[in-house]
């Protein structure tokens, strides 16, 4: 039992008066607005346009109408004592064909958030890519063709020069190993594609365009503190086999150290001889010197941890994950383990990084059935969950670790991408029918304590 637990009191003043609290969010899981404004086509609005490729048919046509309703939404947060909102820029709202003609009604739609955050105390944390490619740059081969270094540039310039008067804090890339593996390796997210040949290219360029992206900002945003976004699990051996933990140890550099080690200089960790092969055939000559740049922050995201057996049958890896609805643990709707200690383990993997000077916990939290009885949301399973791995977070600072912030996924019950609208992560729920929302006791225990 550690310190907290034994002394019953816990509260953010345990954490320091520096430490950043926050809440999270992206575009097109609560925008809605897919066609207002002069946005053009995202990959997630054709993604979703395809049969089958969402559970129950779902869209983020409209979602939480966000785009209509932001300001009401900040006032929550703001009432819910949260000092920090972090959102992302639809790409395709800046550039609708992501390249060339700049939508100005865009701009002056982020520009509106960025200013009521501010009139309101409440500091805006930018995250500049959240999985919405324009439509149209994934026609021309999206994260696969080289070019998208430079119109990510573009991009990148774009919001620096139109936001970086007022904002300070910056992401540039949420989940690339997400976005990448699932979207152009598994086909499971948007764009739908499949295979090496798609994922290899895909992974390289955005290891790329998130070097360049820090670059970017921190040459045109004076005093910025920038970063990027990594989603990190605990990985374990199936037991202390070693076939068993040589599989964990290739999952751990798939999942956490893809893009951090070439971030930091030290070129792609080696998971097999023939995957780096095949991977070094879109590394041109100067590409590690671009892969690395000087960061602020590095944003972790953690829910649970992962148990890994050896497999024959998987190419390179040899490895599979037992999902955690085989070994009779608690799980969230996700079907992820709830294991507290996995914030803790990953702190201090990422810690032991001596080139990391800050760790922000840019997401942390848990879907669950959640209900409406009586205009109340008795979530205390999610209370419990953020309370347990918060607890683990403390730990890791309290021995050392740089971790510096910690920001809650989500404020809203989302859009959460081929799940649809099943999962709730909020601390506020939504009815999507009549966009009510309703603070849940999640939300108000977070009050309580940030208060």
């Amino acid at each position: 039992m550690n310190e907290v637990s034994k002394n019953n009191v816990f509260d953010k003043s345990l954490f320091g008066q520096n430490f950043k609290w926050g809440v999270s969010t992206s575009a097109y899981q609560i925008e809605g607005a897919h066609d207002t404004g002069g946005k053009g086509n995202s990959i997630w609005d054709k993604f979703s346009e395809e049969k089958g490729r969402i559970n129950n048919g779902h869209h983020g046509k409209i979602t939480c109408d966000f785009y209509n309703r932001f300001e009401d939404d900040l006032k929550l947060i703001k009432e819910l004592n949260i000092p920090n909102f972090r959102f992302s820029i639809s790409w395709s709202r800046i550039l609708p064909k992501g390249i060339g003609d700049v939508n100005q009604e865009g701009i002056d739609y982020y520009n509106k958030i960025i200013d009521s955050c501010i009139e309101k105390g409440i500091e805006p944390w930018i995250t500049l890519y959240h999985w919405d490619l324009p439509h149209e740059l994934e026609a021309k081969g999206g994260w696969t063709n080289r070019k998208i270094i430079y119109w990510f540039t573009e991009y990148v310039e774009i919001c620096a020069h139109a936001f970086g008067d007022r904002v300070k804090h910056w992401m540039v890339l949420n989940e690339p190993m997400v976005f990448t593996g699932a979207g152009y390796f598994l086909g499971v997210h948007a764009p739908g594609k499949k295979g090496l040949s798609n994922f290899l290219p895909a992974l390289h360029h955005a290891v790329l365009a998130q070097a360049q992206g820090i670059r970017v900002l921190k040459s045109i945003v004076a005093n910025a503190e920038v970063g990027t976004t990594i989603s990190c699990s605990h990985i374990e051996p199936y037991d202390s086999n070693l076939r068993n933990s040589l599989a964990a140890k290739r999952i751990d550099i798939l999942v956490n150290r893809m893009f951090l080690e070439p971030l930091l200089g030290r070129g792609y960790p080696i998971i097999h001889k023939k995957l780096t092969a095949k991977l070094n055939k879109y590394i041109l000559p100067g590409d590690e010197i671009l892969m690395k740049a000087d960061f602020d922050f590095i944003g972790i995201q953690n829910y649970t941890r992962e148990i890994v057996k050896h497999s024959w049958y998987t190419p390179f890896l040899k490895a599979k994950i037992i999902s955690a609805d085989k070994r009779s643990v608690p799980i969230t709707a996700m079907n992820w383990e709830i294991y507290p200690e996995s914030i803790y383990n990953v702190l201090k993997q990422f810690g032991s990084y001596a080139e990391i000077k800050k760790i922000i916990i840019t997401e942390n939290g848990a879907a669950f059935n959640d209900t409406v009885v009586d205009e109340k949301v008795e979530d205390f399973h999610r209370k419990e969950f953020l309370e347990n791995y918060l607890q683990q977070v403390l730990r890791a600072r309290k021995e050392g670790v740089c971790v510096e912030g910690y920001f809650v996924w989500s404020l809203l019950d989302n859009f959460e991408w081929s799940e649809g609208f099943y999962p709730r992560f909020g601390i506020v729920h939504v009815d999507f029918e009549t966009q009510k929302r309703t603070i849940k006791a999640s939300g108000a225990w977070f009050k309580e304590f940030l208060k």
